[in-house]
């Protein structure tokens, strides 16, 4: 089963045209309208002939005109389709596309902005759909897309992967639509999509009309048609909602849904098999033009769900609502990792451990594709590092007791929080004694340890060597960094 790129721009997502270096002609918005483009022969305005896209005036100052694109999701574009259809005489001839990961969804200064190159100047064909296989990069947030020397464009569509941060978008009991497109819920196969695609289903909002949904031909040998979603990530189904508005006269009679848990196995993905499936809404008949809840009263695992209709028909809207799982969270943090910006994967892993050399492999070993191969590469690059490598990963720690350091520090030491101050004194005083004995800062890991229980290794290491004692510190940040790693993946 292939599963279905999804347009990161789609206006319907969110996607926005932010500004563009001109559009004399005709308006930089028109680009991500999602019909195809049309040709008025005869319409005109005060500027000229209008053309269904944007279009820059003539002789441009510098030599190429820009505009900028807020994806609607997050992702991985791997496939663009610039679309000079109408633009025949007036098409520009070359284009190029540069992507960044921003926090600012507004972009507010994107002329300071370093793009990253995702695809360089390539010839364009007027009237025509320029379709341009990119090579894999890093999740974006922007596009900018650059046109030379001037002209216009009917439409661009940004073809990817969506690679959402759960740990922002899920609510505060891990909860969220895991079959939304915008959340990353892809169809990976389908029956048959005669009258319109099933992707659509996982579209943002309701739909707009007929069209905007999944229907199939009229089925006239007693089967029924179905669909399979890849669910976000791993969660337990609480609740369906199949919606059929629109479908007036063509709704299916009725409809069941099926879940399962496929497993990956170091990033590859297993066949689903007929055994797997169980049953989480019985076959129910369904209503013309209506939404249907139906709450799952055994929720289970799931990374998949499949939709079943009888026999034929439509629907607007399929919503699936549960709650992340422990694996769940680990996929989708895994998955966001190996998408990340190198700065913002560099960012996460030194988080983790300050070592240079440690992260600087970390990020040369992406992807991992599983949390279990992320953890056992941790430690097998770990076993690798030397005494130098220890002593900078010892050093991006706090001392023991001082809850003035940032939060993940302040969450691990939660056993010196209302702590006796007998002991915290002794602590302090444990602290400047290991220093001036081993010249670097006391290290244990000391998540659901209390403060006398970290009094009490500190002063039975005080007896060690310092060569016996590296050793165990280094043992000790090699269990902080796995910690690290796991909470990295939650909120």
């Amino acid at each position: 089963m292939t599963a279905t790129l999804i347009d990161l721009a789609d206006r319907r997502l969110g996607g926005l045209v932010l500004t563009a270096s001109d559009e004399w002609f005709a308006a930089k918005e028109r680009l991500l309208d999602p019909e195809p483009p049309v040709f008025d022969a005869d319409c005109y305005s005060t500027r000229g002939k209008v053309m269904d896209g944007w279009e820059t005036r003539r002789h441009s100052p510098t030599g190429d005109d820009w505009a900028i694109i807020r994806l609607g999701a997050p992702g991985v574009v791997r496939r663009a389709i610039v679309d000079t259809t109408h633009f025949r005489g007036n098409a520009p001839e070359r284009c190029a596309l540069g992507g960044y990961a921003a926090d600012d969804p507004l972009l507010d200064d994107a002329r300071a902005v370093e793009w990253i190159p995702l695809l360089g100047w390539s010839d364009l064909r007027p009237d025509d759909r320029n379709v341009f296989d990119l090579d894999d990069g890093p999740r974006m947030t922007h596009v900018r897309l650059q046109i030379a020397p001037d002209g216009g464009v009917a439409r661009i569509r940004l073809l990817g992967d969506v690679v959402t941060d759960l740990r922002a978008t899920a609510d505060r009991h891990g909860s969220l639509d895991l079959a939304s497109a915008l959340h990353g819920g892809v169809v990976e196969a389908a029956s048959e999509q005669f009258f319109s695609p099933a992707q659509q289903l996982l579209q943002v909002g309701d739909a707009r009309d007929m069209g905007d949904g999944w229907e199939t031909r009229r089925r006239r040998d007693g089967g029924h048609d179905w669909v399979v979603v890849r669910l976000t990530t791993t969660a337990l189904v609480d609740r369906v909602e199949i919606d059929t508005t629109h479908f007036l006269g063509n709704h299916p009679q009725s409809c069941a849904v099926d879940a399962c848990r496929r497993p990956a196995i170091d990033g590859d993905q297993l066949e689903i098999t007929d055994d797997a499936w169980h049953e989480v809404v019985a076959r129910t008949p369904l209503g013309p033009h209506a939404r249907h809840v139906f709450d799952v009263d055994d929720p289970r695992p799931a990374t998949h769900v499949r939709l079943r209709i009888h026999p034929d028909g439509g629907v607007a809207r399929l919503r699936v609502v549960g709650r992340v799982t422990d694996d769940g969270w680990r996929r989708a943090g895994v998955r966001w990792l190996d998408a990340a910006t190198r700065p913002a994967a560099r960012a996460a892993l030194t988080r983790c451990c300050g070592s240079t050399r440690w992260v600087d492999r970390m990020l040369a070993s992406r992807p991992f594709g599983t949390f279990d191969r992320l953890g056992a590469t941790a430690d097998q690059l770990w076993e690798q590092m030397e005494p130098d490598d220890w002593r900078e990963a010892f050093a991006a720690h706090p001392r023991i007791g001082d809850r003035s350091g940032p939060e993940h520090t302040r969450r691990e030491q939660s056993g010196t929080a209302g702590a006796d101050p007998e002991v915290l004194a002794a602590l302090a005083e444990g602290n400047r004694r290991y220093e001036r004995r081993f010249d670097h800062v006391f290290l244990i890991d000391a998540a659901g340890r209390s403060a006398a229980e970290m009094l009490g290794a500190l002063q039975e290491r005080l007896g060690n060597d310092p060569d016996t004692e590296a050793a165990v510190a280094a043992e000790q940040q090699r269990r902080i960094t796995q910690r690290r790693l796991e909470a990295m993946m939650r909120p």
